[in-house]
C-alpha cells in the first residue's frame, strides 16, 4: 500500500515509521525547516519530500496521483480539509484520513470535504476513558469498521446474571453475536441452546450497546 502523509510533525513522523515497519510504501511532505531537520534523522531520505503540502506540484512529485491513501496530519485543520478534498476531487485517491487538531472543528470532517476517517484525539481519549469506566473487566481485542464494532472478551463472574441461561434467552441485540466460549481450556462453538457457566471466557462481536449489555450480564451482581 502506498500512503502519502502531509505533515511531518510528531503524528506524521510516527505514522510514517509505523507504516515503514509494516513494509508499506510511504512518502511524507513538509516544508518546515526544524521539522525537516528532525525527520531526516528519523526517516530514510527517499521518503521525505520538501515543500508545502498545499502546493499541487509538490504533492504530484510526492506521488499523490498514485497514492492509495492520503493522511493529512498537519497542525492546521483548514489545511487538512483542503488536502483531503483535493486528494479525492483532483486525484481520485480512494482513501483519505485527516487529523483533527481543534475538537470544535470536528463536525467539518465529513463527506463534504471527502474525509473518510477523522482522527480526533480528544474524542478517542474520551471514548477510552468511558469504556474503561463502563466495561469493567471486559477486554477489547480489536476494533472493526472504524470502531463501530469490536471483538471483545470477558470472563463470566461467579454470581453473574447470565449463569445457567441459554444464549438465545439472554436478550442480546442483533448487533451482538457470541462467537466462541472457552471453558476449562476447551473452545466451545456456541449455539442458541448453549448454557453459560461461571468462569466461561466469552468472545463476542458487538457494537457499544451490546458490549454494555454483555458487561452487565457477565459481571458479579
Amino acid at each position: 500500500m502506498f500512503v502519502l502523509i502531509a505533515g511531518g510533525g510528531r503524528t506524521g513522523a510516527q505514522l510514517a515509521r509505523l507504516l515503514l515497519s509494516q513494509n508499506h510504501q510511504v512518502h511524507l511532505v513538509d516544508n518546515r525547516r526544524d521539522v525537516l531537520a528532525r525527520i531526516h534523522r528519523e526517516l530514510p531520505t527517499e521518503v521525505i519530500f520538501e515543500g508545502n503540502p498545499l502546493d499541487l506540484d509538490v504533492m504530484e512529485q510526492a506521488g499523490i496521483n498514485k497514492a492509495d491513501v492520503v493522511a493529512a496530519c498537519t497542525t492546521s485543520d483548514d489545511e487538512n480539509l483542503v488536502i483531503c478534498y483535493i486528494a479525492r476531487k483532483s486525484y481520485n485517491v480512494r482513501r483519505t484520513i485527516a487529523r483533527v487538531n481543534n475538537p470544535r472543528s470536528a463536525w467539518l470532517f465529513n463527506d463534504t470535504f471527502n474525509v473518510d476517517v477523522a482522527v480526533n484525539q480528544a474524542e478517542i481519549l474520551a471514548q477510552l476513558i468511558e469504556e474503561e469506566m463502563l466495561m469493567g473487566d471486559m477486554i477489547t481485542l480489536m476494533k472493526l469498521r472504524r470502531g463501530n464494532y469490536s471483538i471483545v472478551e470477558e470472563k463470566i463472574a461467579i454470581g453473574a446474571r447470565a449463569i445457567g441461561i441459554q444464549i438465545k434467552d439472554l436478550g442480546l441485540p442483533e448487533r451482538c453475536v457470541v462467537a466462541a466460549i472457552i471453558r476449562k481450556g476447551e473452545v466451545i462453538v456456541p449455539r442458541g441452546v448453549t448454557t453459560l457457566e461461571a468462569e466461561d471466557e466469552v468472545l463476542a462481536v458487538t457494537d457499544p450497546d451490546g458490549a454494555r449489555l454483555l458487561c452487565d450480564l457477565f459481571s458479579a451482581q
